[in-house]
């Protein structure tokens, strides 16, 4: 553990010190831009759900509700706006609105400030970040963490770019972060688990990390090659069950545990050990942890002046959450496999995606813990982002992974967990530009449930679910954008729903500077 430790010290120590670039006397700066977003949304329709994708993969800021209204105001300083070769600073406030059915929320989405030197940044605050490896706009979104959810406030370190290692040739080069945050959706558990007899968490910490390394170098071959490690827990904090029995056998004592933290417990979701008070004789590491492992193996076509003529990738990420899924132990049989095309310009088809999710093996059935009497474990019975102390991996109701796998926020019952995690999906997205004024989105999903095992569903439930977007951005009013939608769910899972989604786009760019 202390070799790792060390080893990361280093990479962030040599890429302090290190540009990848020859220094030439001089800093080129871009001109200073504050860039000023606001966004009107308004979804109408009818069933019992809006569409799923009205409503998902919006890192949280959407309703389930049929008829809704999102308002968004962002002022932003991009960080990649700033060009200075060793100092860069970015930060970004938005507030924004959330109307439906259930009333009125006004949210801080985003409060977020960046500071970089030369290769290395520090984020701290709640900001929106788009999944790693993933295209964010087309993907059904990443395994372990995504954009579903509302974003979790943290302080991260991160190497936000590839940073080539010296001495490679420029055929090696690595990236990832290490972060420690908090969740901030105590009052929506409270009174979403008010709903029944239900578990919920207050004031639990947030811990994340990832390294990547690509081999190789596009200059002198097309063949890229990404292989990485995301791995997030949830720990601290204190955990409630609302039924509050004294003869709860799952460890709450009468209702509640204080989970508490110190330093110690920031070391144990570094490097993952300790264990919960909850776990008596089957000692497990401490915390909630969802991982993943990463692989892409991409190729890019014939470079045609600024641009590449075509790319294809396929990746896939393999889901985990303890030691059995992690190393082998049972094969990896869950995973999400992608391919994504990136084709040569033209008016129909710019981008397509295609994805499989499986997540209904989950090591098999069977779960014990070894004790002395019976010296052999069998570490199945995963329960993909289920926790028999936290409820759910999720944040305000939403997912932290895949969408695909039903959020807690649907749950009528007021069950802060996932009724519907042993799931096999397809996932088809696509992008074009007809016109220089018009784009367009297409989004088509088709799962299947089996429930989970401790739940499982007599007969499986299918569902699909449809959404196309086109927006109008003309050169006659300028800064503006228009955007038409339609989607549609279909099939038992969520049932049937048609809705309409009209949104308005304004968006400002002004300088501070002069270049």
């Amino acid at each position: 553990m202390k070799n790792i430790a060390k080893q990361i010290v280093l990479v962030l120590c040599v890429a302090l010190s290190w540009d990848g670039v020859k220094a030439d006397g001089l800093s080129e700066r871009l001109v200073d831009t504050l860039e000023f977003h606001n966004e009107l949304t308004a979804t109408i329709g009818g069933g019992t759900y809006a569409p799923f994708w009205m409503s998902n993969n919006r890192n949280g800021l959407a309703s389930i509700e049929n008829r809704s209204l999102v308002w968004r105001r962002a002022l932003k300083r991009d960080i990649e706006n700033d060009n200075n070769r060793r100092w860069k600073i970015g930060w970004g406030i938005e507030f924004s609105n959330l109307f439906d059915t259930g009333g009125t929320d006004w949210i801080f989405q985003e409060l977020y400030a960046d500071i970089q030197y030369r290769k290395v940044r520090l984020s701290v605050g709640q900001k929106e970040r788009g999944s790693y490896m993933l295209d964010s706009e087309l993907s059904s979104g990443g395994l372990a963490s995504g954009i579903n959810a509302r974003p979790i406030p943290q302080v991260r370190l991160e190497l936000p770019d590839f940073w080539t290692i010296p001495a490679t040739g420029d055929w090696l080069a690595l990236c990832g972060y290490i972060g420690y945050g908090i969740y901030t959706d105590n009052k929506w558990q409270r009174d979403f688990a008010a709903a029944g007899e239900n578990i919920y968490s207050r004031n639990s910490l947030y811990h994340t990390k990832a390294g990547f390394l690509r081999v190789g170098n596009t200059k002198k071959f097309p063949l890229v090659v990404i292989g990485g490690l995301e791995m997030d827990t949830q720990f601290g904090g204190t955990a409630f069950n609302v039924k509050r029995r004294a003869d709860d056998v799952s460890g709450f004592n009468g209702g509640t545990v204080d989970m508490g933290f110190n330093i110690k417990d920031f070391w144990n979701v570094l490097i993952p050990g300790g264990s919960d008070m909850t776990d008596g004789a089957y000692s497990n590491r401490a915390g909630n942890t969802v991982g993943a492992w990463h692989l892409s193996v991409g190729v890019e076509g014939k470079d045609l002046g600024s641009s590449k003529d075509w790319s294809a990738r396929v990746y896939a990420q393999h889901l985990f959450e303890d030691e059995s899924q992690m190393f082998w132990q049972y094969g990896w049989r869950d995973f999400l496999i992608g391919t994504e095309i990136e084709l040569p310009k033209n008016p129909i088809v710019s981008k397509v995606v295609y994805e499989y999710l499986a997540t209904k093996d989950q090591s098999g059935p069977i779960y014990h813990d070894k004790t002395t009497q019976i010296s052999d474990q069998i570490s199945a019975a995963d329960n993909y982002y289920n926790h028999a102390i936290y409820g759910a991996w999720q944040h305000a109701g939403y997912g932290l992974g895949n969408a695909l796998l039903i959020s807690p926020i649907y749950n009528a019952d007021g069950s802060i967990s996932f009724k519907h995690n042993r799931v096999l999906a397809h996932h088809v997205g696509l992008r074009g530009q007809p016109m220089k004024e018009l784009s367009y989105k297409f989004l088509f999903s088709y799962e299947k449930s089996w429930g989970t095992y401790s739940k499982p569903l007599v007969d499986p439930l299918e569902g699909w679910t449809v959404y196309t977007q086109a927006v109008y951005s003309p050169t006659w009013l300028k800064n503006c954008s228009v955007g038409m939608a339609y989607g549609h769910n279909g099939g038992k899972l969520l049932g049937n729903s048609n809705g309409l989604e009209m949104s308005f786009y304004y968006n400002l760019k002004f300088h501070t500077k002069k270049q």
